[in-house]
């Protein structure tokens, strides 16, 4: 079982609500109309870059030393939809020494018994290197995720990026991409030694041409059908929730009896042609 390793200075994050998702099956993600009116006020800085025909917000790196409230956003108070056991919560969002934990524990929340957590960028970003240093807890019936969105609700159609680790089977992570809301694209790669043992490296490169997932600096799954590409600027989530319902896909849910937790030790987005921004990134050896 998994705890978290640096367990000093535990700041429990008190950030606005924020972009509700309700889901279609699970997979619809839409944003409230708040996320929407700062989008209309020029959330998204668009940056021109040679090599890129979608704008983008600038490269980043952060390593989570502190919240940075004017990158990310904090859901708080809702869920996004029937299939989902839990109601976002900030109080599920914490910082201990340079790791981000999203939560779910048991806890009353309006009509649902867990509470859970998420975060996303205010920002949308294009073409590029997308890299996140993970750790899981486990759990059947539960869905620790990051990935990158932009949907109907950004006036924009529905394209997304997947890394998702059901904790059911914490060996595997499954990759996937939905193009203008359409998916069938997943793929279960292996996580060798597991996703709760120890942290790992989780990235996705995104060109105009092709997609690529790679694991521990692996290429793991390669899309290059242009059906199959996105063509929107996305914004970058993390996220940890139960299902009751899709025991299918997530596993039958049980109680966990305690709180599990999804720790992000790094997140980073370095845009294509830009030189790579740390010497673990990705961007550093793959182009």
């Amino acid at each position: 079982m998994n705890s978290n390793p640096k367990s000093k200075s535990m700041t429990t994050l008190d950030a606005p609500s924020f972009a509700q998702r309700p889901g279609q099956a699970g997979r619809r993600r839409l944003v409230s109309l708040g996320a929407l009116l700062l989008a209309a006020l020029g959330s998204f800085l668009a940056t021109p870059s040679h090599a890129q025909d979608i704008p983008t917000s600038p490269s980043f790196v952060d390593d989570f030393k502190s919240f940075d409230r004017a990158r990310w956003y904090v859901s708080d108070g809702w869920n996004n939809g029937s299939h989902q056991n839990c109601t976002w919560s900030k109080g599920q969002v914490s910082l201990s020494d340079g790791v981000l934990s999203l939560g779910f524990e048991k806890q009353q929340l309006k009509d649902r018994e867990f509470a859970c957590g998420e975060i996303q960028t205010k920002q949308r970003f294009g073409y590029g290197t997308y890299e996140a240093r993970l750790k899981t807890d486990t759990g059947s019936g539960l869905n620790a995720a990051f990935f990158s969105y932009i949907g109907p609700s950004d006036k924009q159609p529905w394209d997304e990026i997947d890394f998702e680790i059901l904790t059911k089977d914490t060996s595997k992570v499954q990759v996937n991409a939905y193009i203008a809301g359409k998916g069938k694209n997943e793929k279960l790669v292996d996580v060798p030694g597991g996703t709760e043992s120890a942290f790992n490296d989780y990235a996705f490169v995104w060109q105009k041409d092709s997609l690529r997932w790679y694991v521990n600096g692996q290429l793991v799954n390669t899309i290059t059908d242009p059906a199959k590409l996105p063509t929107h600027a996305q914004k970058i989530f993390f996220s940890f929730w139960g299902s009751d319902t899709m025991k299918g896909w997530m596993g039958a849910f049980a109680d966990p009896g305690r709180k599990l937790s999804l720790q992000v030790e790094r997140v980073a987005f370095t845009a294509l042609g830009e030189p790579c921004q740390f010497p673990e990134s990705l961007a550093c050896s793959v182009k």
